[in-house]
């Protein structure tokens, strides 16, 4: 994440994924495009890391993360999108905790996905391969400084689903992909 509340820029320390955004009077803001995954291109330039994640809240006003990726846990807050920008406050926590939360705390069904960080020209490309529910998914994302940030996008990603409410892993956790088509 980046601050920029006096015009100057620095990484904020702590983050799961060294996300860019802004600062702006006190919240964070993550600027993120999102895309679906059309091929095998992306397959072995990283190394996947398994990742599971629930929720304590799916309001789209106010989402609330419990997510463990390997040991690491993290709690994330966030508001609602407007395009590619939402404000987004993410805390380091242990991983006991967060194990805790997601087995007695969080709703159900969770999220249960392989996350891969690939860099291509400068940007790194986050792939998530799904499993359980959501297994044949396949999404990537770009985190940027700013939303008109133009970029060039690696031949295996497809089409842009940015501010499509059904591919945020909150509404994936309770509208599995594989039921969709029944019902949602």
């Amino acid at each position: 994440m980046h601050e920029a509340t006096d015009g100057s820029e620095e990484k904020k320390a702590g983050s799961d994924k060294g996300k860019k955004a802004a600062r702006i009077k006190g919240a964070r803001f993550e600027i993120e495009r999102k895309f679906l995954v059309a091929g095998d291109g992306w397959r072995g330039r990283g190394d996947g890391v398994y990742t599971r994640q629930g929720y304590l809240s799916v309001d789209p006003d106010r989402t609330v993360r419990v997510r463990l990726t390997g040991k690491k846990g993290f709690l994330t807050i966030k508001g609602r999108s407007e395009g590619p920008v939402r404000p987004e406050f993410e805390y380091a926590i242990p991983g006991k905790q967060a194990r805790y939360l997601l087995d007695h705390l969080c709703l159900q069904p969770q999220i249960e996905k392989v996350r891969y960080r690939i860099e291509v020209d400068g940007l790194v490309w986050e792939v998530d391969e799904f499993l359980g529910d959501n297994a044949g998914l396949v999404l990537a994302e770009v985190e940027l400084d700013k939303p008109d940030q133009r970029f060039d996008r690696p031949g295996w990603v497809g089409l842009e689903v940015t501010g499509d409410h059904r591919y945020s892993n909150a509404w994936l956790s309770q509208h599995p992909w594989k039921t969709w088509g029944k019902g949602d």
